[in-house]
């Protein structure tokens, strides 16, 4: 495969974005994720809010608000599959775009930045991918004011491209592309650039332990408990005439139960089991409390994702 044909960007999508928005609301659960990352991206895209924050309770601009600019814009969603990493992700920057009035761009890096295996092809595709969003955010900078936008880099499945270098079966060219990607993130760290990376990964803890050390926040996501799973539900079930008892009974099914220890993801409730609702009752019946049961019993929740050893 020719270098120059290799898209290094599964998707370029602006913000704000009518579908993106739809997709963030529904979104249950994660509201602590959602306020730290609204407040993260405000004072990395407006960083003389801080200095007048500093000014204003401590009158003068303190030595930690350098501390805080110093550090790499990376942020690592780390959790089982299904648990709304990604589709946070690929969302949080409509929300972002909205609050601020600005143009955010979110530049999702494709896998085929692994390249083909041939020699320093990997370091090279990854270096052309974060020189193109190093290049956005500078056109991007309010030079120390307010920034007119902001630039997102989406790297979904994170540990495909940031495997531990301490791996002892690990080859050169997949070290040289770590490598490469730490350079990336330090070198958007430098000059104030309104850039944040989001890396996700099933599998923190395969991380190169120098990507994890540059990491501003680690978010765990975590398959929903019974109150999340409640919250996601109700909506759904009550517009369909099911009564509050009758909607904790299927909550409750949903969770861990008869000896299995893990109850339904996000992803499995709202891609499969809602819709696998819909379709038991389509064309010919109305959807009942007790065909629900019946689809729960047979769309049981996806396992946890088992890193290997």
């Amino acid at each position: 495969m020719n270098q120059e044909n290799i898209e290094i960007f599964e998707e370029v999508r602006e913000f704000p974005d009518p579908t993106a928005a739809r997709r963030y609301a529904a979104l249950v659960g994660l509201d602590h994720m959602k306020e730290r990352l609204l407040k993260e991206a405000r004072l990395l895209f407006d960083p003389e809010s801080l200095t007048a924050w500093s000014s204003k309770h401590h009158r003068r601009k303190t030595r930690l608000v350098d501390f805080f600019r110093d550090r790499p814009p990376l942020f690592i969603f780390a959790g089982d599959v299904g648990t709304g990493k990604t589709a946070l992700a690929e969302t949080f920057g409509d929300a972002v775009a909205r609050e601020a009035n600005m143009r955010l761009v979110l530049f999702a890096l494709s896998l085929n930045a692994r390249g083909t295996g041939a020699v320093g092809e990997m370091t090279m595709l990854l270096s052309k991918a974060f020189g193109e969003v190093k290049q956005a955010a500078k056109k991007a900078s309010g030079r120390g004011a307010r920034h007119s936008s902001g630039v997102v880099l989406l790297i979904d499945e994170a540990d495909a491209l940031a495997q531990s270098r301490e791996l002892a079966q690990m080859h050169h060219e997949d070290r040289a592309g770590v490598n490469a990607l730490i350079r990336g993130v330090d070198d958007l760290a430098v000059g104030n650039l309104p850039a944040m990376v989001i890396m996700c990964t099933n599998r923190v803890d395969a991380l190169d332990p120098a990507i994890r050390r540059r990491a501003a926040v680690t978010f765990t996501f975590m398959r929903p408990n019974e109150q999340q799973r409640q919250a996601f539900l109700q909506p759904v079930l009550e517009e369909l005439g099911f009564t509050p008892q009758q909607i904790h009974s299927l909550v409750t099914a949903t969770g861990a139960k008869d000896g299995r220890k893990y109850g339904y993801s996000y992803s499995d409730l709202a891609q499969r089991l809602l819709p696998g609702l819909l379709l038991a009752a389509y064309p010919s019946k109305p959807i009942t409390f007790e065909l629900a049961k019946e689809v729960v019993e047979n769309h049981p929740p996806t396992p946890p994702f088992q890193a290997e050893t």
